[in-house]
């Protein structure tokens, strides 16, 4: 399969390669994120000598062993042996002051767990041989607190890490990739369950609809993801009941934490604000303030940012004892089909055109960049009311206030009015109006609008 996206990453990593001088990169990310294959796509080019080795969640011995026969091979050596992974360092170190190298450390955490000091070690090398040695030394994990933790204060590695790569789910138009051959509503369907993470996106069948992709991939007993949400959780999380409280009750549509509180089992806030913080590190959930409000605690909502987390909660993982007693097609059409197409896809399409317009805003492809989007906060004293917008952006000359469509239907001129005066009933000064649709328009245009298109957003 081909390598799909991640430019501006492997430019950094060739960046680091290209220095004449020692470098240390960590490089980290949630697990499935693609990381191994990032760094494996990397170093297919390179002409310098280069080694790889993934770590295993064993002994110090039997690390040092494997690495050891990496090293052989590598040098043409045979019958190299390490008694310790500080040994095999120092031989890396020192044959690199006479020519480049790339050592890459996948899985480190796994190393910390099994060697007492390592870090230091690494610190005590780094330093010793800093303007000796041209090893490029890339730290690689999964373990997003561990790797985190290197580049803390209080650790022995701080200050000696050169660049820092946090990879990140990709954007639905990278996604989209993996999914060439559907059409513009069905990568939008796709995304919503299947999100930027690499691995889950490789695994759908392009000979298949979305309907039977999810059922083969998720929404079936002993299906290939049916897990992956819980087993990550695990990975990561110990009390992992109040994990499922919390995701299940915003997987309803709640997000303010005063109702996550009331409506999980939770049993105090300081337990939630913990849990909340974990799903935040680790990536599953999202903590959003208005762009008009940022520092009101209040008006601050948490929301799931991870798709596939989002489905198994609102549907698998709700409906588990009707998932395990009903034949797949059937559990599909009678508690996902009807709510994935009316809330589901619409709410996960917000997410889509949000991060369409950061790439238009970070390809200086808008008239006016905008500084900031997200929800705006909004107090209707007429009606004696209070809400959000959920799209809303804020250039040099105001706000302008975009309406996404998910639907069948054309938005229409009425509709546009209608809404243009709702919002400037609500006291949202915004200078400007965008529609997003998935259907098209039957408008008459004009300065004041902004019409994009479904389609336009894959172009």
């Amino acid at each position: 399969m081909k390598f799909i996206g991640r430019e501006t990453e492997l430019r950094l990593l060739q960046k680091m390669y290209d220095s004449a001088e020692m470098q240390t990169c960590v490089l980290y990310g949630r697990r499935r994120i693609g990381k191994s294959e990032l760094i494996k796509h990397s170093l297919k080019e390179q002409k310098q000598k280069w080694i790889y080795y993934e770590c295993k969640q064993t002994t110090e011995d039997n690390n040092a062993e494997s690495l050891s026969n990496l090293i052989s091979d590598a040098f043409n050596m045979p019958g190299l042996h390490f008694r310790n992974m500080e040994g095999i360092f120092r031989f890396l170190f020192t044959q690199a002051k006479e020519e480049p190298m790339i050592l890459v450390i996948d899985e480190y955490p796994y190393l910390i767990s099994a060697i007492q000091g390592i870090d230091s070690i690494l610190q005590s090398l780094i330093d010793e041989y800093r303007t000796q040695s041209k090893i490029k030394l890339v730290l690689c994990g999964s373990y997003v607190d561990t790797m985190k933790s290197l580049l803390e204060s209080e650790n022995p590695l701080f200050g000696r890490i050169d660049r820092i790569i946090h990879l990140k789910a990709m954007d639905y138009y990278d996604s989209s990739k993996f999914y060439e051959s559907y059409s513009e509503e069905d990568k939008v369907r796709l995304y919503s369950v299947f999100g930027g993470i690499p691995y889950y996106n490789q695994l759908i069948d392009p000979s298949l609809s979305v309907r039977d992709n999810i059922i083969e991939l998720i929404a079936s007993p002993n299906s290939r993801l049916e897990n992956e949400v819980s087993m990550y959780l695990r990975s990561e999380i110990h009390r992992i009941t109040n994990a499922n409280e919390v995701i299940e009750t915003l997987a309803k549509g709640y997000s303010r934490f005063s109702d996550i509180l009331s409506q999980s089992h939770v049993s105090s806030s300081p337990t939630l604000v913990d849990v909340l913080e974990k799903l935040t590190q680790m990536e599953i959930v999202e903590k959003s303030a208005p762009i008009n409000d940022e520092k009101n605690r209040r008006k601050a909502g948490y929301y799931i940012s991870d798709p596939l987390s989002m489905f198994y909660f609102r549907y698998c993982f709700r409906y588990a004892s009707q998932r395990s007693v009903l034949n797949p097609e059937v559990f599909y059409d009678r508690y996902i089909n009807q709510d994935f197409e009316t809330w589901y896809v619409p709410h996960f399409f917000e997410t889509v055109c949000k991060q369409y317009l950061i790439r238009q805003n970070r390809s200086n492809l808008l008239a006016i960049p905008f500084d900031r989007i997200g929800r705006y906060w909004y107090d209707d004293p007429v009606n004696k009311t209070n809400g959000e917008f959920d799209l809303v952006t804020e250039d040099s000359n105001g706000y302008i206030f975009y309406e996404v469509k998910f639907r069948k239907d054309r938005i229409t001129q009425s509709y546009i009015d209608m809404e243009m005066e709702q919002v400037k009933k609500t006291g949202l000064n915004c200078y400007r109006f965008g529609f997003i649709s998935r259907s098209g328009f039957d408008v008459i245009p004009n300065d004041s609008l902004i019409l994009i298109h479904l389609k336009d957003l894959y172009q």
